[in-house]
């Protein structure tokens, strides 16, 4: 089986650090992202020479192309590409400030968009590649005091059906990867933040709720960063990859049950109001 050459996102601790690993070992090549200090991940994970850690905020768009441009000057091409930077903000929609639901989209969903536009050029001259979107279940449906976090995900589903239409006459396969909740440091403190402004009435509802979740749930949740990993590299040698890939079995569940709510209320309501066609 060909090698390949990956360039994976948010790289210095949960999802990102178990995908290069988990590719380094099946003999890949790899370009990691980090926000800071590439050498101490270089150096942390041995120093292999198919490893290029490189210091790129995927919000910064002259980073990202820099960050690119260093790595197909050592591997010459890139594969793969696995978005996965993003952090998430809890707390009511009206809470947020502008300030946060933009810091909120620029990684989360414009980060993604900046990654696309510079691995693209080189994947439509060879006429072949892989982007693999780490999406959410909470793409699948929102939750209170998570809602503006899911949102984006929402968007990152969207952009990646797109992509899939646009970019299936270059042979260039898509997959938003919607992970369910995975023992990963997302709701450590330093890696998810509560909304600045706390309004009182939210408080007994379940935003109020959920602000004091992730604190309790972190190190408990079912999934194994190592296995969602290992899912991954199996579907960058899947010839035919899914669109759309919900993992965990918390994920798949998301997506069946608000498929159904959407679809029964849909139809309930489909004929009830005045034809609107001439």
């Amino acid at each position: 089986m060909k090698k390949k050459i990956w360039l994976v996102t948010g790289a210095g601790k949960g999802f990102g650090l178990e995908i290069v690993k988990t590719v380094l070992a099946a003999g890949d090549k790899v370009i990691a992202t980090v926000r800071n200090d590439a050498a101490g991940l270089q150096a942390a994970l041995g120093n292999p020479a198919d490893l290029l850690v490189v210091n790129l905020d995927v919000t910064n768009e002259i980073e990202v192309q820099q960050g690119v441009s260093e790595g197909l000057a050592k591997f010459a091409q890139i594969d793969v590409l696995v978005n996965n930077a993003g952090f998430g903000i809890v707390g009511a929609i009206e809470e947020a400030s502008a300030e946060e639901v933009r810091r909120q989209y620029d990684t989360n969903v414009f980060g993604v968009l900046n990654l696309v536009r510079a691995v693209l050029p080189g994947m439509r001259e060879r006429k072949a590649g892989q982007i693999i979107n780490i999406s959410s279940l909470f793409g699948y449906g929102a939750l209170a005091g998570w809602a503006l976090y899911g949102s984006t995900k929402y968007a990152v589903e969207g952009l990646s059906e797109g992509l899939a239409l646009e970019l299936a006459p270059f042979n260039i396969k898509v997959t938003a990867l919607a992970p369910g909740l995975f023992r990963t440091q997302f709701l450590n403190s330093q890696s998810y933040s509560l909304t600045k402004q706390s309004i009182a009435d939210y408080q007994p509802t379940v935003v109020g709720q959920m602000k004091a979740v992730p604190e309790a749930l972190h190190g408990n949740q079912p999934g194994d960063p190592a296995k969602l990993a290992q899912v991954i590299l199996e579907l960058a040698n899947t010839e035919n990859p899914p669109l759309h890939l919900p993992v965990g079995l918390d994920s798949l569940q998301t997506y069946r049950t608000n498929r159904d709510k959407t679809s029964q209320e849909i139809e309930a309501w489909a004929s009830k109001f005045t034809p609107t066609e001439i």
